[in-house]
Parts: C-alpha cells; sequence; structure tokens
C-alpha cells in the first residue's frame, strides 16, 4: 500500500516528505490511519544519533488516529477505533511480568531496531529499498502506521484523535514521574526544571495530586506564566537567578522532590541540588549520547535518592487512558500546548520546538 511519510536519508539530515510503500497488516499486526503525530526531542535525538535508529528510515512516535485493518489474530480492537499509539513491549521479559512494561528488558530493540521485534520493516521505497520502521513501534511521522494491538489505548468520544498523539510519551512521561515516581503525599513540594511538553504535564499531575508546592523553573517567561496558568504555585525565571537558592527560599529548604526535564547536565546538577535528606531527584529529560552528570557525595548519602524514568514508569496505556479522562473532566489541559503543523511543514515544526516557539508541535496528517 502507498502511503506518504517523513523520511529521514541520513545522519542529521533533514526529514523529507515523499511517497513509500507499507505492508499489508501482518499476524498480530494492526494499521493505522494517523491523524496525527506530536514532534518530540526524542525524535531529533535520533535522528542525530544519540538514540541509536538504522537509516534511512520513518521516525514519529506520539501518533493517533483510526485503526483500518488488523492482522491475523488480533483481538481487542476494531477497523474504525480512534486509538493513541502507545510503547511497545514485549509483554514476557521479567519486568512486563511484574508490571513494569515501559522496563520492557526489550525496550532498546522495540523502540530503535528499525524492524517488527521478530521480522522485517514494515516500510519500503517505492523502488523496494529497505526503510527501517516500527520507531517505538510506530514510525508515525507517515499517513499510515504499522503497531500492535497491545500498545493501543482507545480514544473516548469528545477528544480530538489529531491532538491525543503526545499522550503516548511527552505528556505520559511528565505526568507519570509525578504520578507513578514520586507519588507526592499530602503538602509535598515539588520544583520542576524545564517546562516545556514534559514539565508542564509534571505541573498539571503534580496539579492533581496532594503536592501543595509546584515550582517551575525555565528561562522562557511565556513558559513560566503558562506553568502559573496549569497549575505552579511559584515560578523561578533562571535567567538571573540562583535557582537552587530559589527553591530554598520558597520552600523553607529542600524540595521534597525536583524534576529534571531538560537533559541539559549543569540543570542535572540543580536538580539533584535542590532537594535534601530523604529528597528525590528524578532525572527526565535526554542528554546526548555519552552524558555524565556529578552529584556532592556527603550530601546523596544522608538518604537522597537520584533516579531516572522513562515514559512514566508503570503500565503506559493506564496512565494514557487516565490522563484521557482528566482532559475530558478539565483536569489537565494538555491542548493549550498543542499547535498543529502540515506534515509538508515537519521542518518547520522541529524548528518551532526547538526554539520554544511551540510547546508541543503536532503534525497533522490531513493538512
Amino acid at each position: 500500500m502507498r502511503i506518504t511519510a517523513a523520511v529521514v536519508e541520513e545522519l542529521h539530515g533533514p526529514f523529507v516528505v515523499r511517497e513509500v510503500e507499507i505492508d499489508e497488516p501482518g499476524p498480530g499486526d494492526v494499521l493505522v490511519e494517523v491523524a496525527g503525530t506530536g514532534f518530540c526531542h526524542t525524535d531529533g535525538i535520533a535522528r542525530d544519533g544519540d538514540l541509536p535508529f538504522p537509516l534511512p528510515g520513518v521516525l514519529g512516535h506520539e501518533g493517533a488516529g483510526t485503526v483500518v485493518a488488523v492482522g491475523e489474530g488480533v483481538t481487542g480492537v476494531r477497523e474504525g477505533q480512534a486509538v493513541v499509539l502507545g510503547w511497545p513491549s514485549c509483554g514476557a521479559c521479567r519486568n512486563c511480568q511484574a508490571g513494569q512494561p515501559r522496563y520492557c528488558l526489550r525496550m532498546g530493540e522495540l523502540v530503535g531496531g528499525g524492524h517488527r521485534l521478530d521480522g522485517a520493516s514494515a516500510l519500503r521505497t517505492t523502488d523496494g529499498a529497505p526503510l527501517s520502521s516500527h520507531f517505538f513501534g510506530q514510525s508515525s511521522f507517515a499517513t499510515h502506521a504499522m503497531t500492535t494491538a497491545s500498545s493501543l489505548v482507545p480514544v473516548p468520544e469528545g477528544l480530538p484523535v489529531e491532538i491525543a498523539g503526545p499522550l503516548a510519551c511527552g505528556l505520559a512521561t511528565g505526568a507519570g514521574a509525578v504520578l507513578n515516581t514520586v507519588r507526592p503525599e499530602p503538602g509535598t513540594s515539588i520544583v520542576v526544571y524545564g517546562v516545556g511538553t514534559v514539565g508542564l504535564a509534571a505541573v498539571m499531575a503534580a496539579r492533581n495530586s496532594a503536592a501543595t508546592t509546584i515550582i517551575a523553573v525555565d528561562r522562557h517567561a511565556s513558559r513560566l506564566r503558562l506553568a502559573s496558568e496549569l497549575g505552579a504555585t511559584h515560578t523561578v525565571d533562571a535567567t538571573d537567578t540562583d535557582a537552587v537558592q530559589a527553591v530554598t527560599d520558597i520552600c523553607g529548604g529542600p524540595a521534597d522532590a525536583a524534576l529534571e526535564c531538560t537533559g541539559v547536565l549543569p540543570v542535572v546538577r540543580q536538580a539533584i541540588d535542590s532537594v535534601g535528606m530523604l529528597g528525590t531527584a528524578v532525572l527526565i529529560g535526554g542528554a546526548p549520547a555519552g552524558a555524565e552528570f556529578t552529584a556532592d557525595h556527603l550530601t546523596t548519602l544522608w538518604g537522597k535518592t537520584i533516579r531516572g524514568t522513562l515514559g512514566g514508569s508503570g503500565h503506559g496505556q493506564a496512565l494514557i487512558a487516565a490522563l484521557m479522562d482528566l482532559h475530558l473532566q478539565g483536569r489537565f489541559p494538555f491542548d493549550r500546548l498543542v499547535e498543529s503543523f502540515a506534515l509538508e511543514r515537519i521542518e518547520d515544526a522541529a524548528e518551532a520546538s526547538y526554539s520554544g516557539e511551540v510547546v508541543k508541535p503536532v503534525i497533522r496528517m490531513g493538512g
């Protein structure tokens, strides 16, 4: 079947929109007609080689759309159903069996292998040359994506499917870091470093928790204003302020939890220094491959926890479904972060994301 996709042909290369061929769904496959896909910095990291993915190929991992065909043996989804394409997992390893599919032991292969877990790529050029597919189990910078039933989350009536894709990664990552990792107790203080998509999702999730002090730290005044509107009780402009000292002043001491959403190594250190004894610093942002960070040994020894998180942890499908319900209840207004771009403008969407002009660009496949 001939579809349109944004193909990255070489390392650091542009997204080239052109026709490609996609297979018919095989056993266990689900073919989704994509309505919209969020642009995430992880897509840029993969294009530039910091997250290995064989090129040429198709990226995109925050897709949502409508099921148009299912392969042999598929149950639980039907043609015509609106769905978010969530993260893949093998379902069989010890971490999956323990209820942590975000940490599937085959995640590296599932995310960046460029093919089905047990087979070939679903994509090829119009002249038959191979293209890597199944980025995060979907490769959804395209009008159609091949995935599996287990990764799909039904979109409830009333939520526009074309904007729902970012719930699969950026929004779930930030919200899950609060709800699944920090799990705030009554009166908890949380500081969020970097209020892009992930950080603002964390702010909204914290607002839905028992946390009473929610501090947003960023260098963009517009994003700090938005953070205040979405639930931050305090904001810190790090352009000309010592953020760690500001957090200490606001909290009357160290924060209980700090979420680092930038991947910028000096900011990682600030997040770690913002929490004290029995505090938790959660590392979320993606730094370049091989990056290392430092922490003060003594203050870490005194009961501090530094931990990473992927995709919001826990059962991603349950988290995505909950965030959709919260949105429909007016408690998780992620639509305020979204601006749409036609597929032909995917390079503009990437630039708007990197510059900070747009919080969450969504590539609309229908224009």
